[in-house]
């Protein structure tokens, strides 16, 4: 096993079955190791059509090959748990639920990707409760990527030095190998987010940004209800036991909080975000509405146009974010971007900007004193302010967040001595 570059994943939900699909396909690991914490089903037969079949992607043959692919799923050990599939040698493990009890040391797992969403906090100890991500450590593993962002929580806890969250093709050339041992790639709207807010850092200084946020009309996750329940003892939000299946229900998001960890400079303007869930399976919609301090030339035309934006985005997406950020100029739906193997999808046809100017009288301003005024051929000033709405799709599952999870991950794996 020396040399072998193996991977192991914890659990089998969306992302962590949508990274073993991803996985398999890239071949970049050997082996692949997946630890479900528990049994599936009544054999091991019933764990392969679990990875097989997939509602909202097809099967996991036609997805890799097209429409006249056999199967690729063969039982090599029953015993063992040992698979076969598309001819990557792949161990299930069934038992172990706590992190640090998981066998991954006994078999060869170098890097974990940590996909059960129940381990988020970077500072719980080992020890304690029910278990930490801090406990594949513990049990072998020599790096963990974390498929959510890192949420401590004890309100106001630094973050470790050895965690760190990063989104790649944004920050990931921040891993430092010698300190971070647990990285978080943040979360599917950070992730789409983070990309679009690039393209536009990258042409406009944060300054000239007055304010930012978002709304993402997100599809339904396992979180939320598929009929109405009972909210949970001190459950905050009691709209996510409503019946997705029926409901366009308006919720939170940790996107803005998350962007400040990836892009500091955010906090220089502050990030307001807001999330509405729809009854689809994937595909979602990021609406970002920025507010820039602009100029305008001679003849009065600003700095910040729908044109000027459409084709730094353009740009962006030949050079500083080719593969990862996409431009169109078609008219998308949602079920349009299911697979679709970009960070962001920028919808250009409808980005929109509006400037208009603020009117200000110097002399109400506070500390501004009679010399300074009486110095100015007029106190009154119009400063151009321009509005721009700008909208982005993302894949939430795997074309966007699952794909740039991997991309990550390779890049951790590819640092390993």
């Amino acid at each position: 096993m020396g040399s072998e570059k193996v991977l192991g994943i914890n659990s089998l939900g969306r992302i962590g079955k949508l990274s073993l699909w991803h996985h398999v396909n890239r071949k970049y690991f050997d082996r692949i190791v997946v630890n479900t914490g528990r049994e599936v089903g009544k054999d091991l037969e019933a764990l392969c059509g679990s990875i097989e079949k997939d509602t909202t992607y097809g099967r996991l043959h036609h997805f890799l090959k097209g429409r006249n692919a056999k199967r690729c799923i063969q039982i090599v050990d029953r015993e063992k748990g040992d698979l076969s599939i598309d001819g990557v040698p792949v161990r299930m493990l069934l038992k172990q639920r706590n992190p640090a009890e998981v066998e991954w040391a006994e078999n060869g797992v170098s890097i974990v990707v940590e996909c059960s969403g129940a381990f988020n906090d970077p500072t719980s100890s080992v020890s304690g409760g029910r278990g930490s991500i801090r406990g594949h450590l513990a049990a072998g593993a020599r790096k963990v990527m974390n498929s959510a962002d890192f949420k401590p929580k004890e309100k106001g806890t630094t973050m470790p030095d050895d965690a760190v969250v990063l989104i790649y093709g944004v920050n990931h050339e921040a891993y430092d190998p010698s300190r971070h041992d647990l990285i978080s790639a943040a979360s599917c709207t950070t992730t789409a987010l983070a990309h679009m807010m690039k393209g536009l850092l990258d042409e406009y200084a944060v300054e000239s940004l007055l304010t930012a946020s978002m709304s993402t009309i997100h599809a339904t996750t396992n979180t939320q209800s598929v009929l109405d329940n009972v909210p949970k003892t001190g459950a905050g939000d009691l709209r996510k036991n409503r019946s997705i299946l029926n409901n366009i229900i308006l919720t939170s998001t940790n996107a803005g909080a998350a962007l400040e960890k990836v892009i500091p400079t955010i906090r220089e303007i502050g990030f307001m975000a807001d999330s509405v869930r729809v009854p689809t399976t994937t595909a979602s919609l990021i609406i970002l509405n920025v507010t820039f301090r602009s100029t305008v030339d001679d003849d009065g035309n600003p700095n910040v146009t729908r044109s000027i934006l459409q084709s730094l985005f353009k740009k962006a997406s030949r050079t500083t974010q080719k593969d990862l950020l996409e431009y169109s100029d078609e008219q998308n739906v949602s079920s349009d971007m299911i697979g679709r193997d970009a960070a962001v999808v920028i919808e250009g046809h409808d980005t929109h900007t509006r400037t208009g100017f603020v009117t200000l009288d110097l002399a109400t301003i506070p500390g501004m004193s009679d010399e300074a005024l009486a110095l100015l051929p007029d106190p009154i000033v119009h400063v151009p302010v321009t509005h721009a709405k700008i909208f982005g799709w993302y894949d939430n599952e795997y074309g966007s967040y699952t794909n740039r999870l991997a991309d990550l991950t390779v890049h951790v794996a590819s640092h390993l001595d």
